[in-house]
């Protein structure tokens, strides 16, 4: 059993795995575009997480294979992680952008633009002053777009929004 990470699972998994390696999806673009009331925000004043959009091409992150014995806790622990608008979808993994066929599926948490913590999309500019300002139980927003940056280059993972909102920081 495969999971797909494309944001803080990235840098901060908090489970077990038996492979961690690249991966991409294909027909989704990652954006700063969902609300975190309670995670890198408050209610009052959410925080923006990355959710995946449809689009053309591919969005690459990483891929965990977990372990099936254990799969059910490590999937009801990451519902509850990611409860905030996020839905458990199944996406098909590949090993890269120019890779004719998947190497397996996997599950992922997507927040879908019908979700109650969508927030959209603004100009860049807007988006990073938002990050720049708020604070949430799991630190500062600014922090996760750091890490999240820093976390894709240690993949080798060019991600163009990610980059362009961390030098607005």
């Amino acid at each position: 059993m495969w999971i797909f990470a494309y944001g803080s699972l990235i840098f901060r998994p908090d489970f077990p795995f038996v492979e961690r390696r690249r991966a991409y999806v294909r027909g989704w673009q990652r954006r700063f575009w969902q609300g975190s009331p309670d995670h890198r925000g408050v209610p009052e004043a959410p925080g923006r997480v990355v959710t995946l959009v449809a689009s053309e091409g591919f969005c690459g992150g990483c891929a965990y294979r977990i372990d099936p014995n254990g799969g059910r806790a490590i999937l009801e622990a990451l519902d509850a992680r990611e409860q905030a608008g996020f839905e458990r979808t199944n996406v098909e993994l590949f090993d890269s952008p120019e890779a004719p066929a998947f190497f397996g599926s996997a599950i992922t948490w997507i927040a879908g633009k019908d979700n109650a913590h969508f927030l959209g999309p603004i100009p860049d500019a807007e988006i990073a002053a938002e990050i720049r300002e708020r604070r949430g139980p799991s630190g500062p927003n600014a922090e996760y777009v750091l890490r999240l940056r820093d976390a894709l280059r240690a993949l080798e993972v060019v991600d163009e929004h990610v980059e362009t909102i961390a030098s607005l920081l």
